[in-house]
């Protein structure tokens, strides 16, 4: 996953609480013993074999993944500018940006100037039929600006997994664990095809899917698996007793944990829409695959 900018951008100050969670919009949680990480691991090196549990308390999460309507609310009400907007660019994948340069050691993306939440794939692109899809090439800072005016927050990574899990054990995916496929099975915004040259967009959506698109986990929540990456407030680390994980783990140093995947994974690459999965990135970075959902707390 790229990361995009070496520096801070000025930030403005964003009024805190000035909207609240609607309960119609997101769904009740029951806390008790959870756990994050797996005993089926797949990329061992991310630190997903690495089990942890905590004791959570009640919270609610919304439904779906922040939408481009919900963020230009935001928007609108605190004349907020993104990480993309101040810096000018943003990432985007390559079949969407054919015209820009290949960039070094990032072969599926490119840098576009003008990218960023309002143009996805930079000048010339919009959102006006997208206003119910989630919300991209927004960084964590943006995330938690949006997380601060509304009176909500970004889960924690073991949050988000109890929520993806919805009671069901170590499952692998939202809905249990049968391997979704190109044609028949398609129960999540993946890639479907030969990635990352032909996308034949099995289940309908080239990019990002809106709303409800998909049938929810039995908690009834929607999207968590594929379709955007979703920022966690959690930092990046990976606990383990292994020395060389350690040093690796050294490189995402100051990074942020991301989760479920998103609509450009593929069993053949990044088979990451799987609930334990995880990757990391810096809080400034932006692409058109990242976005965030929110919790709040019933206290």
């Amino acid at each position: 996953m790229p990361g995009n900018h070496t520096a801070s951008a000025p930030r403005a100050a964003i009024p805190g609480g000035s909207r609240t969670l609607h309960a119609g919009d997101t769904v009740l949680i029951s806390g008790g013993t959870a756990f994050r990480g797996t005993d089926k691991p797949v990329y061992v090196v991310d630190g997903e074999a690495i089990v942890e549990r905590a004791v959570l308390a009640d919270f609610r999460i919304d439904k779906n993944p922040v939408s481009n309507r919900r963020f230009s609310q935001f928007v609108a009400e605190t004349g907020y500018r993104t990480h993309a907007e101040e810096f000018g660019w943003s990432y985007v994948f390559h079949l969407d940006a054919p015209r820009a340069s290949p960039i070094p050691n990032l072969t599926w993306w490119r840098r576009v100037d003008g990218a960023n939440w309002r143009q996805p794939e930079g000048a010339g692109s919009g959102i006006k039929d997208r206003a119910n899809h989630p919300v991209v090439h927004v960084s964590w800072r943006d995330a938690a600006a949006f997380a601060k005016w509304c009176g909500g927050r970004l889960p924690t990574e073991i949050e988000w997994e109890h929520a993806a899990r919805a009671g069901q054990g170590d499952v692998r995916f939202t809905w249990g664990d049968r391997e979704p496929d190109d044609t028949d099975f398609l129960p999540c915004n993946i890639w479907q095809g030969e990635f990352p040259a032909v996308n034949i967009a099995a289940d309908g959506y080239f990019r990002t899917a809106p709303e409800g698109s998909f049938a929810p986990n039995p908690a009834g929540i929607h999207n968590m698996l594929g379709n955007v990456w979703e920022w966690t407030a959690d930092p990046f680390k990976i606990r383990s007793l292994s020395r060389a994980l350690r040093r690796q783990a050294e490189t995402k140093r100051g990074m942020k944990v991301l989760k479920g995947g998103s609509f450009l994974c593929h069993l053949s690459y990044c088979y990451r829409y799987r609930i334990a999965a995880r990757t990391g990135n810096t809080p400034d970075s932006s692409t058109s695959h990242q976005g965030f959902r929110l919790v709040c707390d019933m206290s």
